[in-house]
């Protein structure tokens, strides 16, 4: 058996170079690669292009590696809830690529099966469609989208085992598992880490052939991005 196994985030990451092209799990504050993205701020390598539906908060997830300017180009959906992101995007300092919501998520998913591009009608009409072949189909038309490819896919997870199988929980599932599919070498950390055979195989989402690096991280805060209280 191939050893996936590898000891902290910092030995995860060690080959991640200045210009990469990464994907990053996690939807708001929740599901993303605490530790991975913390090692990524401690090694200083920058001009990063970075694949995420959002881009944290200013002091915590993606906010750490654009306070730390590491970041050149952001490929997201949403970015409301940070303002380092924003002033750098208005700037100049960043450049940023906003994509739909499932558009994101099925660029990640068709880059995981192989598929190279689809057609979609989402951005129809817009800036998204801009300079991108349009189809008709049922007399509707589609804008073509390519799919997102990455270097580097970096993941989070509640367990996982050695080989690599991976089990997200509640919500924490989201873009994790599309982009777990699409990485050229994919590193996945996880709160609990088990021998194989330990995991029911039927309530796997990422299966090992997916994940090349796995371990057990450490000191999740899991912050709650928006803190709501229901007033009766």
């Amino acid at each position: 058996m191939i050893k996936k196994t590898v000891l902290n985030a910092s030995e995860a990451c060690k080959d991640i170079k200045n210009g990469a092209t990464i994907m990053l799990g996690g939807f708001g504050l929740c599901g993303i690669p605490e530790n991975c993205i913390e090692a990524l701020v401690n090694m200083k390598i920058n001009r990063l292009i970075c694949i995420s539906n959002n881009a944290g908060v200013d002091d915590f997830g993606l906010g750490y590696l654009l306070k730390h300017k590491q970041i050149k180009k952001m490929i997201s959906s949403y970015v409301g809830e940070n303002e380092e992101f924003e002033r750098q995007m208005l700037s100049g300092e960043l450049e940023v690529d906003l994509i739909p919501q499932g558009s994101l998520a099925e660029r990640c998913r068709a880059a995981g099966a192989g598929i190279p591009a689809f057609y979609t009608p989402a951005g129809f009409g817009t800036e998204v469609s801009e300079g991108k072949e349009v189809r008709a189909f049922n007399g509707k038309p589609h804008i073509l989208e390519t799919a997102l490819n990455a270097d580097f896919a970096i993941v989070k997870a509640w367990k996982g085992d050695t080989a690599g199988n991976l089990i997200y929980k509640g919500t924490a599932r989201n873009f994790n598992p599309l982009m777990a599919m699409a990485g050229k070498i994919t590193i996945a950390e996880v709160e609990e880490l088990v021998a194989p055979g330990d995991l029911d195989p039927n309530q796997i989402h990422t299966p090992g052939i997916f994940v090349q690096r796995i371990f057990e991280g450490s000191n999740y805060e899991k912050r709650i991005e928006q803190r709501t209280i229901n007033e009766k």
